[in-house]
């Protein structure tokens, strides 16, 4: 009996404690939304959005922000936290306030108060004013990547204060057409549907995706278009058609009235920088460079890892290997295709292709460059890669030294948004699908030779979202429009 009396209690105290956890969490919404549309200031938790998210998701990314950093980081903590900074006069921002939460944890001795510990360690960003000059943005296509930047550039719009989504370009603009590529925005068999909502105004050519006034454009050729009669001026476009790749077709979208840069969505020919955001986006020149190209998906996913076990290791050579979600560039059923194997059905087979990994690496990290061979193997699931690194290194390492050299970067420097560090062991890909990382590390999954000096690192990636958020970050990078960050 007294054994059945401690069980119900037990279950009493859990219940109640996660009860209350929950309504703290609803308070850090409140703090969240507040802080987000009043001030410009959006909160992180580890790299992970938290707004638009529900209490149960919130207390879920702390529980991973505890397994992760191994300190015990509450709701109660960051939602005093957030309430702090709200009371501030911190400016405009992006702030981890998962970061700042562990640090409380470890320095709360050192200060009086909560509002001397924000102020403090929030003083770069105490009083700063949002000078930021909004930047128009055109889509230039409407399919897998285009769709899903279109939502994420509504997404992160806020008060309209960074990146503004003003047009879309297609082939064809029919009110039918309309209707369709509203329907497909709203919608998605992978990534589910968008939340929000989308009215389709027929008579104006336009969409309007929570609010904002989105004009639907027809044009067969990039400099046909005069974006100037809808009011954009000096405008990113983002190319995600794949269609033009060199700088010579790029150049045409500047042609186009309204346009003052460009950014494609793939990996470009020439002399087209190809930019991972966080490895070398700092190496191309904002005033001069007017054509960019934001790499591959596979590109994102394995620069930031190569570059820091290069880093602390050193690379001698390797060869990288992707498994690949099969896309729209091949077959659902057997029929021709320019390229050996993709006319093969998608769904029915493993595909061995070809890769652009390697001849990446002499645009990105140049000094690997020769160093690699790569291969791919396409597979039947509609999203969500993996590539295996296996690396010959100039150091004898264990697992666990490989993996805490991931770790750190996920969770310190100029990396922490394209790394995620994985400790689970039932990873499968799906639950990478909406990941906002680059590269996802699958710690559990490292191997080590016997002789310690190869190393084989497993990198899984959202070919799709992942990929996409890359873009956006780039996108504001050379529309400069960051904001200020803590990390």
């Amino acid at each position: 009996m007294e054994s059945l009396e401690k069980v119900n209690t037990d279950y009493e105290s859990q219940l109640n404690d996660w009860i209350k956890h929950e309504k703290a969490a609803l308070d850090l919404i409140g703090f969240i939304g507040k802080l987000w549309f009043e001030r410009s200031i959006e909160l992180i938790l580890f790299r992970n959005q938290l707004h638009d998210r529900s209490a149960s998701e919130i207390m879920s990314l702390h529980l991973y922000a505890k397994n992760i950093v191994k300190k015990p980081i509450t709701v109660n903590d960051t939602v005093a936290l957030a309430s702090e900074i709200y009371k501030s006069n911190v400016g405009p921002g992006r702030i981890d306030i998962g970061k700042l939460a562990f640090e409380w944890h470890n320095e709360k001795a050192k200060y009086k108060s909560p509002t001397d510990f924000i102020n403090d360690k929030l003083k770069d960003l105490i009083g700063q004013k949002n000078h930021v000059t909004p930047k128009d943005v055109v889509l230039f296509g409407f399919g897998r990547i285009g769709r899903l930047a279109a939502r994420e550039l509504i997404s992160q719009a806020g008060k309209g204060e960074q990146l503004r989504l003003r047009a879309i370009v297609t082939r064809g603009v029919s009110d039918d057409e309309i209707v369709k590529r509203a329907d497909l925005l709203r919608t998605d068999s992978v990534h589910g549907p968008f939340p929000g909502t989308v009215i389709e105004d027929l008579a104006n050519k336009a969409l309007i995706i929570n609010g904002h006034t989105v004009h639907m454009i027809d044009a067969k050729n990039p400099e046909d278009v005069d974006y100037t009669k809808y009011g954009i001026n000096n405008a990113l476009l983002i190319d995600n058609t794949g269609v033009f790749r060199d700088e010579k077709e790029l150049s045409r979208h500047l042609a186009a009235k309204g346009i003052e840069k460009v950014l494609l969505t793939a990996p470009a020919k020439g002399n087209v920088p190809n930019v991972v955001h966080g490895v070398n986006h700092e190496t191309v020149d904002l005033k001069t460079q007017k054509i960019f190209s934001a790499a591959s998906c596979t590109t994102n996913a394995i620069m930031p890892i190569l570059q820091i076990i290069d880093k602390e290791l050193g690379i001698q050579k390797g060869h990288i290997e992707t498994v690949h979600s099969y896309t729209n560039d091949q077959n659902l059923l057997d029929n021709y295709h320019k390229k050996y194997r993709r006319g093969r059905s998608a769904a029915l087979n493993m595909v061995i292709t070809e890769t652009g990994a390697e001849s990446a690496l002499k645009k990105v990290l140049p000094h690997l460059a020769g160093k690699f061979t790569a291969n791919s193997v396409r597979v039947p699931t509609p999203n969500v890669s993996l590539a295996i690194l296996n690396l010959s290194i100039n150091k004898e390492v264990t697992k666990e030294d490989v993996n805490e050299i991931v770790k750190k970067y996920a969770l310190e420097g100029n990396l922490v948004e394209q790394i995620q560090y994985s400790f689970s062991n039932e990873l499968v890909s799906t639950d990478i699908i909406g990941n906002p990382c680059a590269s996802v590390f699958d710690s559990q999954a490292t191997i080590i030779s016997p002789d310690k000096k190869t190393i084989i690192l497993y990198v899984w990636y959202d070919n799709e979202y992942g990929y996409t958020r890359q873009v956006i970050r780039f996108s504001k990078h050379i529309s400069e429009v960051r904001r200020a960050v803590y990390y």
